[in-house]
């Protein structure tokens, strides 16, 4: 079977708000025979700074983001439209603040090659590095999310599920059930986290709008127009390396994020203490959120 790669992404403002869609859709386009971006109606240089990339296996898709209800169900609407415009037989998704290394392309490339014939394999689990306040620094512990699909079969019944954080498989009379999965020692860099505290702050009070109010905005999100960065309960040193596509806007962001200091972090809940300490000596997340079934 001739084993073809579809990247996709989705994303609006990605200026005003900072997220590194360039770099993410750089991460794809080496892995990939074409690589699917829908573009929202922005008004910050998002579509022009995309269009720049200049790459041929580059299809972008303008869309609109239409009003929903719940407002956040438009996220996975977006994903879909650019799954849906996919051709390959596997589809490589990240988000706008995703980013792969050059690193793992061989062990990708290996796995989906692998995998074609087996149609028992509908989906990979990528594991994740969540960088926060700095590029130094990644997030430990439960509180942050473990794994996550980012490869699904390109059957046509796959959907994007919720809010477009992971996928399902379509079934007859409005049904869907867990995609089939490998998981692959492979890791989804995520900067979601990694902001100047002044655009942490505007993208926030803008996201939070999917899905709350203007009164539970102030009530849940700081005071002041620069974002603290003490939301998080625990970090770790990072050791390792960044994707080589990270590597200017790393170096450019170097003025703000010296400022982050761990030691500020407040200490986390008890019972979060708890299950942390569980899953670093057994590997047990109690209550782990799973929107796959592994297979053996």
């Amino acid at each position: 079977m001739a084993v073809t790669i579809s990247g996709f992404s989705f994303v609006r403002n990605a200026i005003r708000y900072d997220y590194p869609i360039v770099e993410a859709l750089l991460s794809l386009l080496p892995l990939c025979d074409e690589v699917v971006v829908a573009v929202g109606d922005s008004d910050d240089g998002t579509l022009e700074a995309i269009t720049r990339i200049g790459d041929p296996k580059l299809r972008i898709l303008p869309t609109r983001w239409e009003p929903t209800n719940p407002g956040w169900r438009v996220l996975a609407e977006q994903t879909q439209k650019a799954l849906d415009a996919c051709r390959g037989l596997w589809c490589i998704y990240l988000q706008a603040d995703e980013v792969l290394h050059e690193k793992d392309y061989d062990t990708l490339r290996r796995a989906l090659h692998e995998a074609a014939d087996d149609e028992r394999v509908e989906a990979f689990v990528l594991q994740y590095y969540h960088f926060y306040g700095s590029y130094d620094y990644v997030g430990a512990g439960r509180q942050w999310y473990r794994r996550e699909i980012r490869i699904v079969r390109n059957t046509g019944d796959v959907i994007s599920w919720v809010d477009a954080q992971g996928f399902r498989k379509r079934l007859p009379h409005g049904k869907t059930r867990l995609l089939r999965a490998r998981q692959l020692p492979v890791y989804v860099y995520h900067y979601g986290w990694v902001r100047p505290p002044q655009v942490m702050m505007q993208k926030l009070r803008h996201l939070h709008r999917l899905w709350h109010d203007e009164e539970w905005i102030r009530q849940h999100l700081p005071a002041g127009e620069a974002f603290d960065y003490r939301s998080a309960y625990a970090v770790k040193r990072f050791t390792g390396t960044h994707p080589a596509v990270m590597h200017e806007r790393i170096a450019r962001a170097q003025e703000w994020t010296r400022l982050f200091d761990p030691s500020r972090l407040p200490k986390a809940p008890l019972h979060v203490r708890i299950s942390d300490w569980l899953e670093e000596h057994t590997g047990w997340r109690i209550g782990e959120y799973r929107n796959f079934r592994l297979l053996d």
